[in-house]
């Protein structure tokens, strides 16, 4: 019994943590051509198709897009100019 009360808690502890996050980018390239890849790091769609122009692909809308904003890592920080 106090193993199956230890696993309950490790697995309600376990899904308290965001270890898994969705993907804030709503688009992704599908480049075309030898060695063809994948880049789902644009927010909008003119960002894909400019990315794409020129070397060949497709934008697709990224299928684990959250609707969440994109955030630098480690918080909305941004850079700061050094005074003169």
């Amino acid at each position: 019994m106090r193993i199956v009360i230890a696993i309950l808690l490790a697995l309600i502890a376990g899904s308290a943590t965001d270890t898994a996050r969705a993907d804030p980018y709503r688009w992704c390239a599908q480049y075309n051509g030898p060695g063809a890849s994948t880049n789902c790091y644009f927010l909008t769609l003119e960002q894909c198709e400019a990315a794409i122009s020129g070397v060949g692909g497709l934008c697709l809308p990224n299928g684990f897009y959250d609707g969440r904003p994109a955030t630098a890592p480690g918080g909305s920080r941004g850079r700061t100019r050094a005074r003169r």
